[in-house]
């Protein structure tokens, strides 16, 4: 994770703050109440920082409209024109998605100071899917090379104009790629925040894996300060995969942790069903629980003796158990109310946000 700090709209980025979880709009900005009520619904699942793209001066008073409403912070995705650049600061967003090297040194200037003015950060970076042969070339033909030469040449740009806010990116759909790309930036740029995802990745289940491999390369090298895992699904389900992922690797503990087992012959329980009926529960646990659901009394308080709280089969029915010790047996048709009451009844909140070692924000 990168020394400097960077503040959107009071949304702290690197200097030891935890890695934020970001996502896009999918709805035109002309459908206003539409963007709105993906920016509250994503708010609720978590999402942190929110990208939406302004592909022509007409959206201008709409990108306004949503950043006065918007209960997350904005990022104004820009391609070429650096018209938009300036229309959306004009506009108040707190933060640009732009490539410099596509803009003329006078345009940019004029960014700078106006990003400046409003104290703007800007994502700058690049995608494998982008790079020309001359990046190649001079790369010897190294894609992930030229991947990080392409973000360092944009940086250089805006070191040039005096600017130091920014968030560099560097994405593209082969995982490897992505992870030597960052990689390089990382070592060479360690004060400047790095927004990582695999860009494309796909749907459902090879997109999750897809992304999950690759941010996980880079997240347990303590490179990434943004994240987004790129979906073609709904929003909501890249932020709460994000989430999930950090779970996973101990980096944040947002929403509840769910430890359950593939199952076997020794099955007392149907698992799938037991978790679909009790999953409503889960929406108002605390974070940083761990709750199980384990098919049988060997898988059940032995081998998730260190959750929170759980359920496994039992010739009853089922048992709820905490830490390995069994309160209750219940009847199948009594468990989704019994288990709610004693989950309700837990225990105090825990920090929901951790980076590395630290707790809290």
């Amino acid at each position: 994770m990168s020394a400097k700090r960077l503040f959107i709209k009071g949304l702290q980025i690197g200097g030891g703050a935890p890695v934020r979880v970001e996502s896009m709009l999918k709805i035109p900005l002309s459908l206003r109440e539409e963007c709105l009520a993906q920016c509250i619904a994503l708010h609720g699942a978590g999402c942190e920082l929110l990208r939406a793209a302004f592909p022509s001066l007409d959206l201008r008073e709409d990108l306004k409209w949503l950043n006065e409403r918007s209960p997350i912070p904005l990022m104004a995705d820009i391609h070429f024109d650096g018209a938009l650049a300036l229309a959306a600061l004009e506009a108040g967003i707190p933060s640009i998605r732009i490539n410099p090297g596509n803009m003329s040194s006078s345009r940019l200037r004029d960014i700078v100071a106006s990003a400046k003015g409003e104290n703007a950060v800007l994502r700058i970076g690049a995608n494998g899917g982008s790079l020309s042969s001359t990046q190649l070339k001079a790369a010897g033909g190294v894609r992930s090379d030229a991947l990080a030469a392409a973000v360092e040449d944009q940086l250089h740009i805006l070191l040039t104009e005096g600017f130091e806010d920014i968030i560099l990116s560097a994405k593209s759909t082969s995982v490897m790629e992505t992870v030597r790309a960052n990689t390089l930036l990382a070592s060479k740029y360690p004060d400047f925040p790095l927004h990582i995802g695999i860009t494309e990745s796909g749907y459902g289940r090879d997109g999750l894996v897809k992304s999950a491999a690759g941010l996980s390369l880079l997240l347990a090298q303590g490179i990434g300060d943004t994240l987004r895992i790129s979906l073609t699904e709904k929003p909501e389900e890249e932020v709460l995969a994000g989430y999930s992922l950090l779970r996973a690797l101990d980096l944040r503990f947002h929403g509840v942790t769910i430890v359950s087992c593939p199952t076997c012959g020794r099955r007392r329980i149907d698992v799938r069903a037991i978790l679909e009926k009790l999953e409503p529960s889960f929406v108002d646990l605390p974070d940083a629980l761990t709750v199980a659901v384990m098919g049988c009394e060997v898988n059940g308080p032995r081998e998730a003796m260190d959750a929170d709280f759980g359920v496994a089969g039992s010739p009853g029915g089922a048992v709820i158990f905490k830490k390995g010790k069994v309160l209750r047996e219940v009847t199948l048709e009594e468990l989704p109310r019994v288990f709610d009451e004693f989950a309700r009844s837990s225990g105090e909140k825990r920090p929901n946000n951790t980076c590395g070692h630290s707790k809290g924000e």
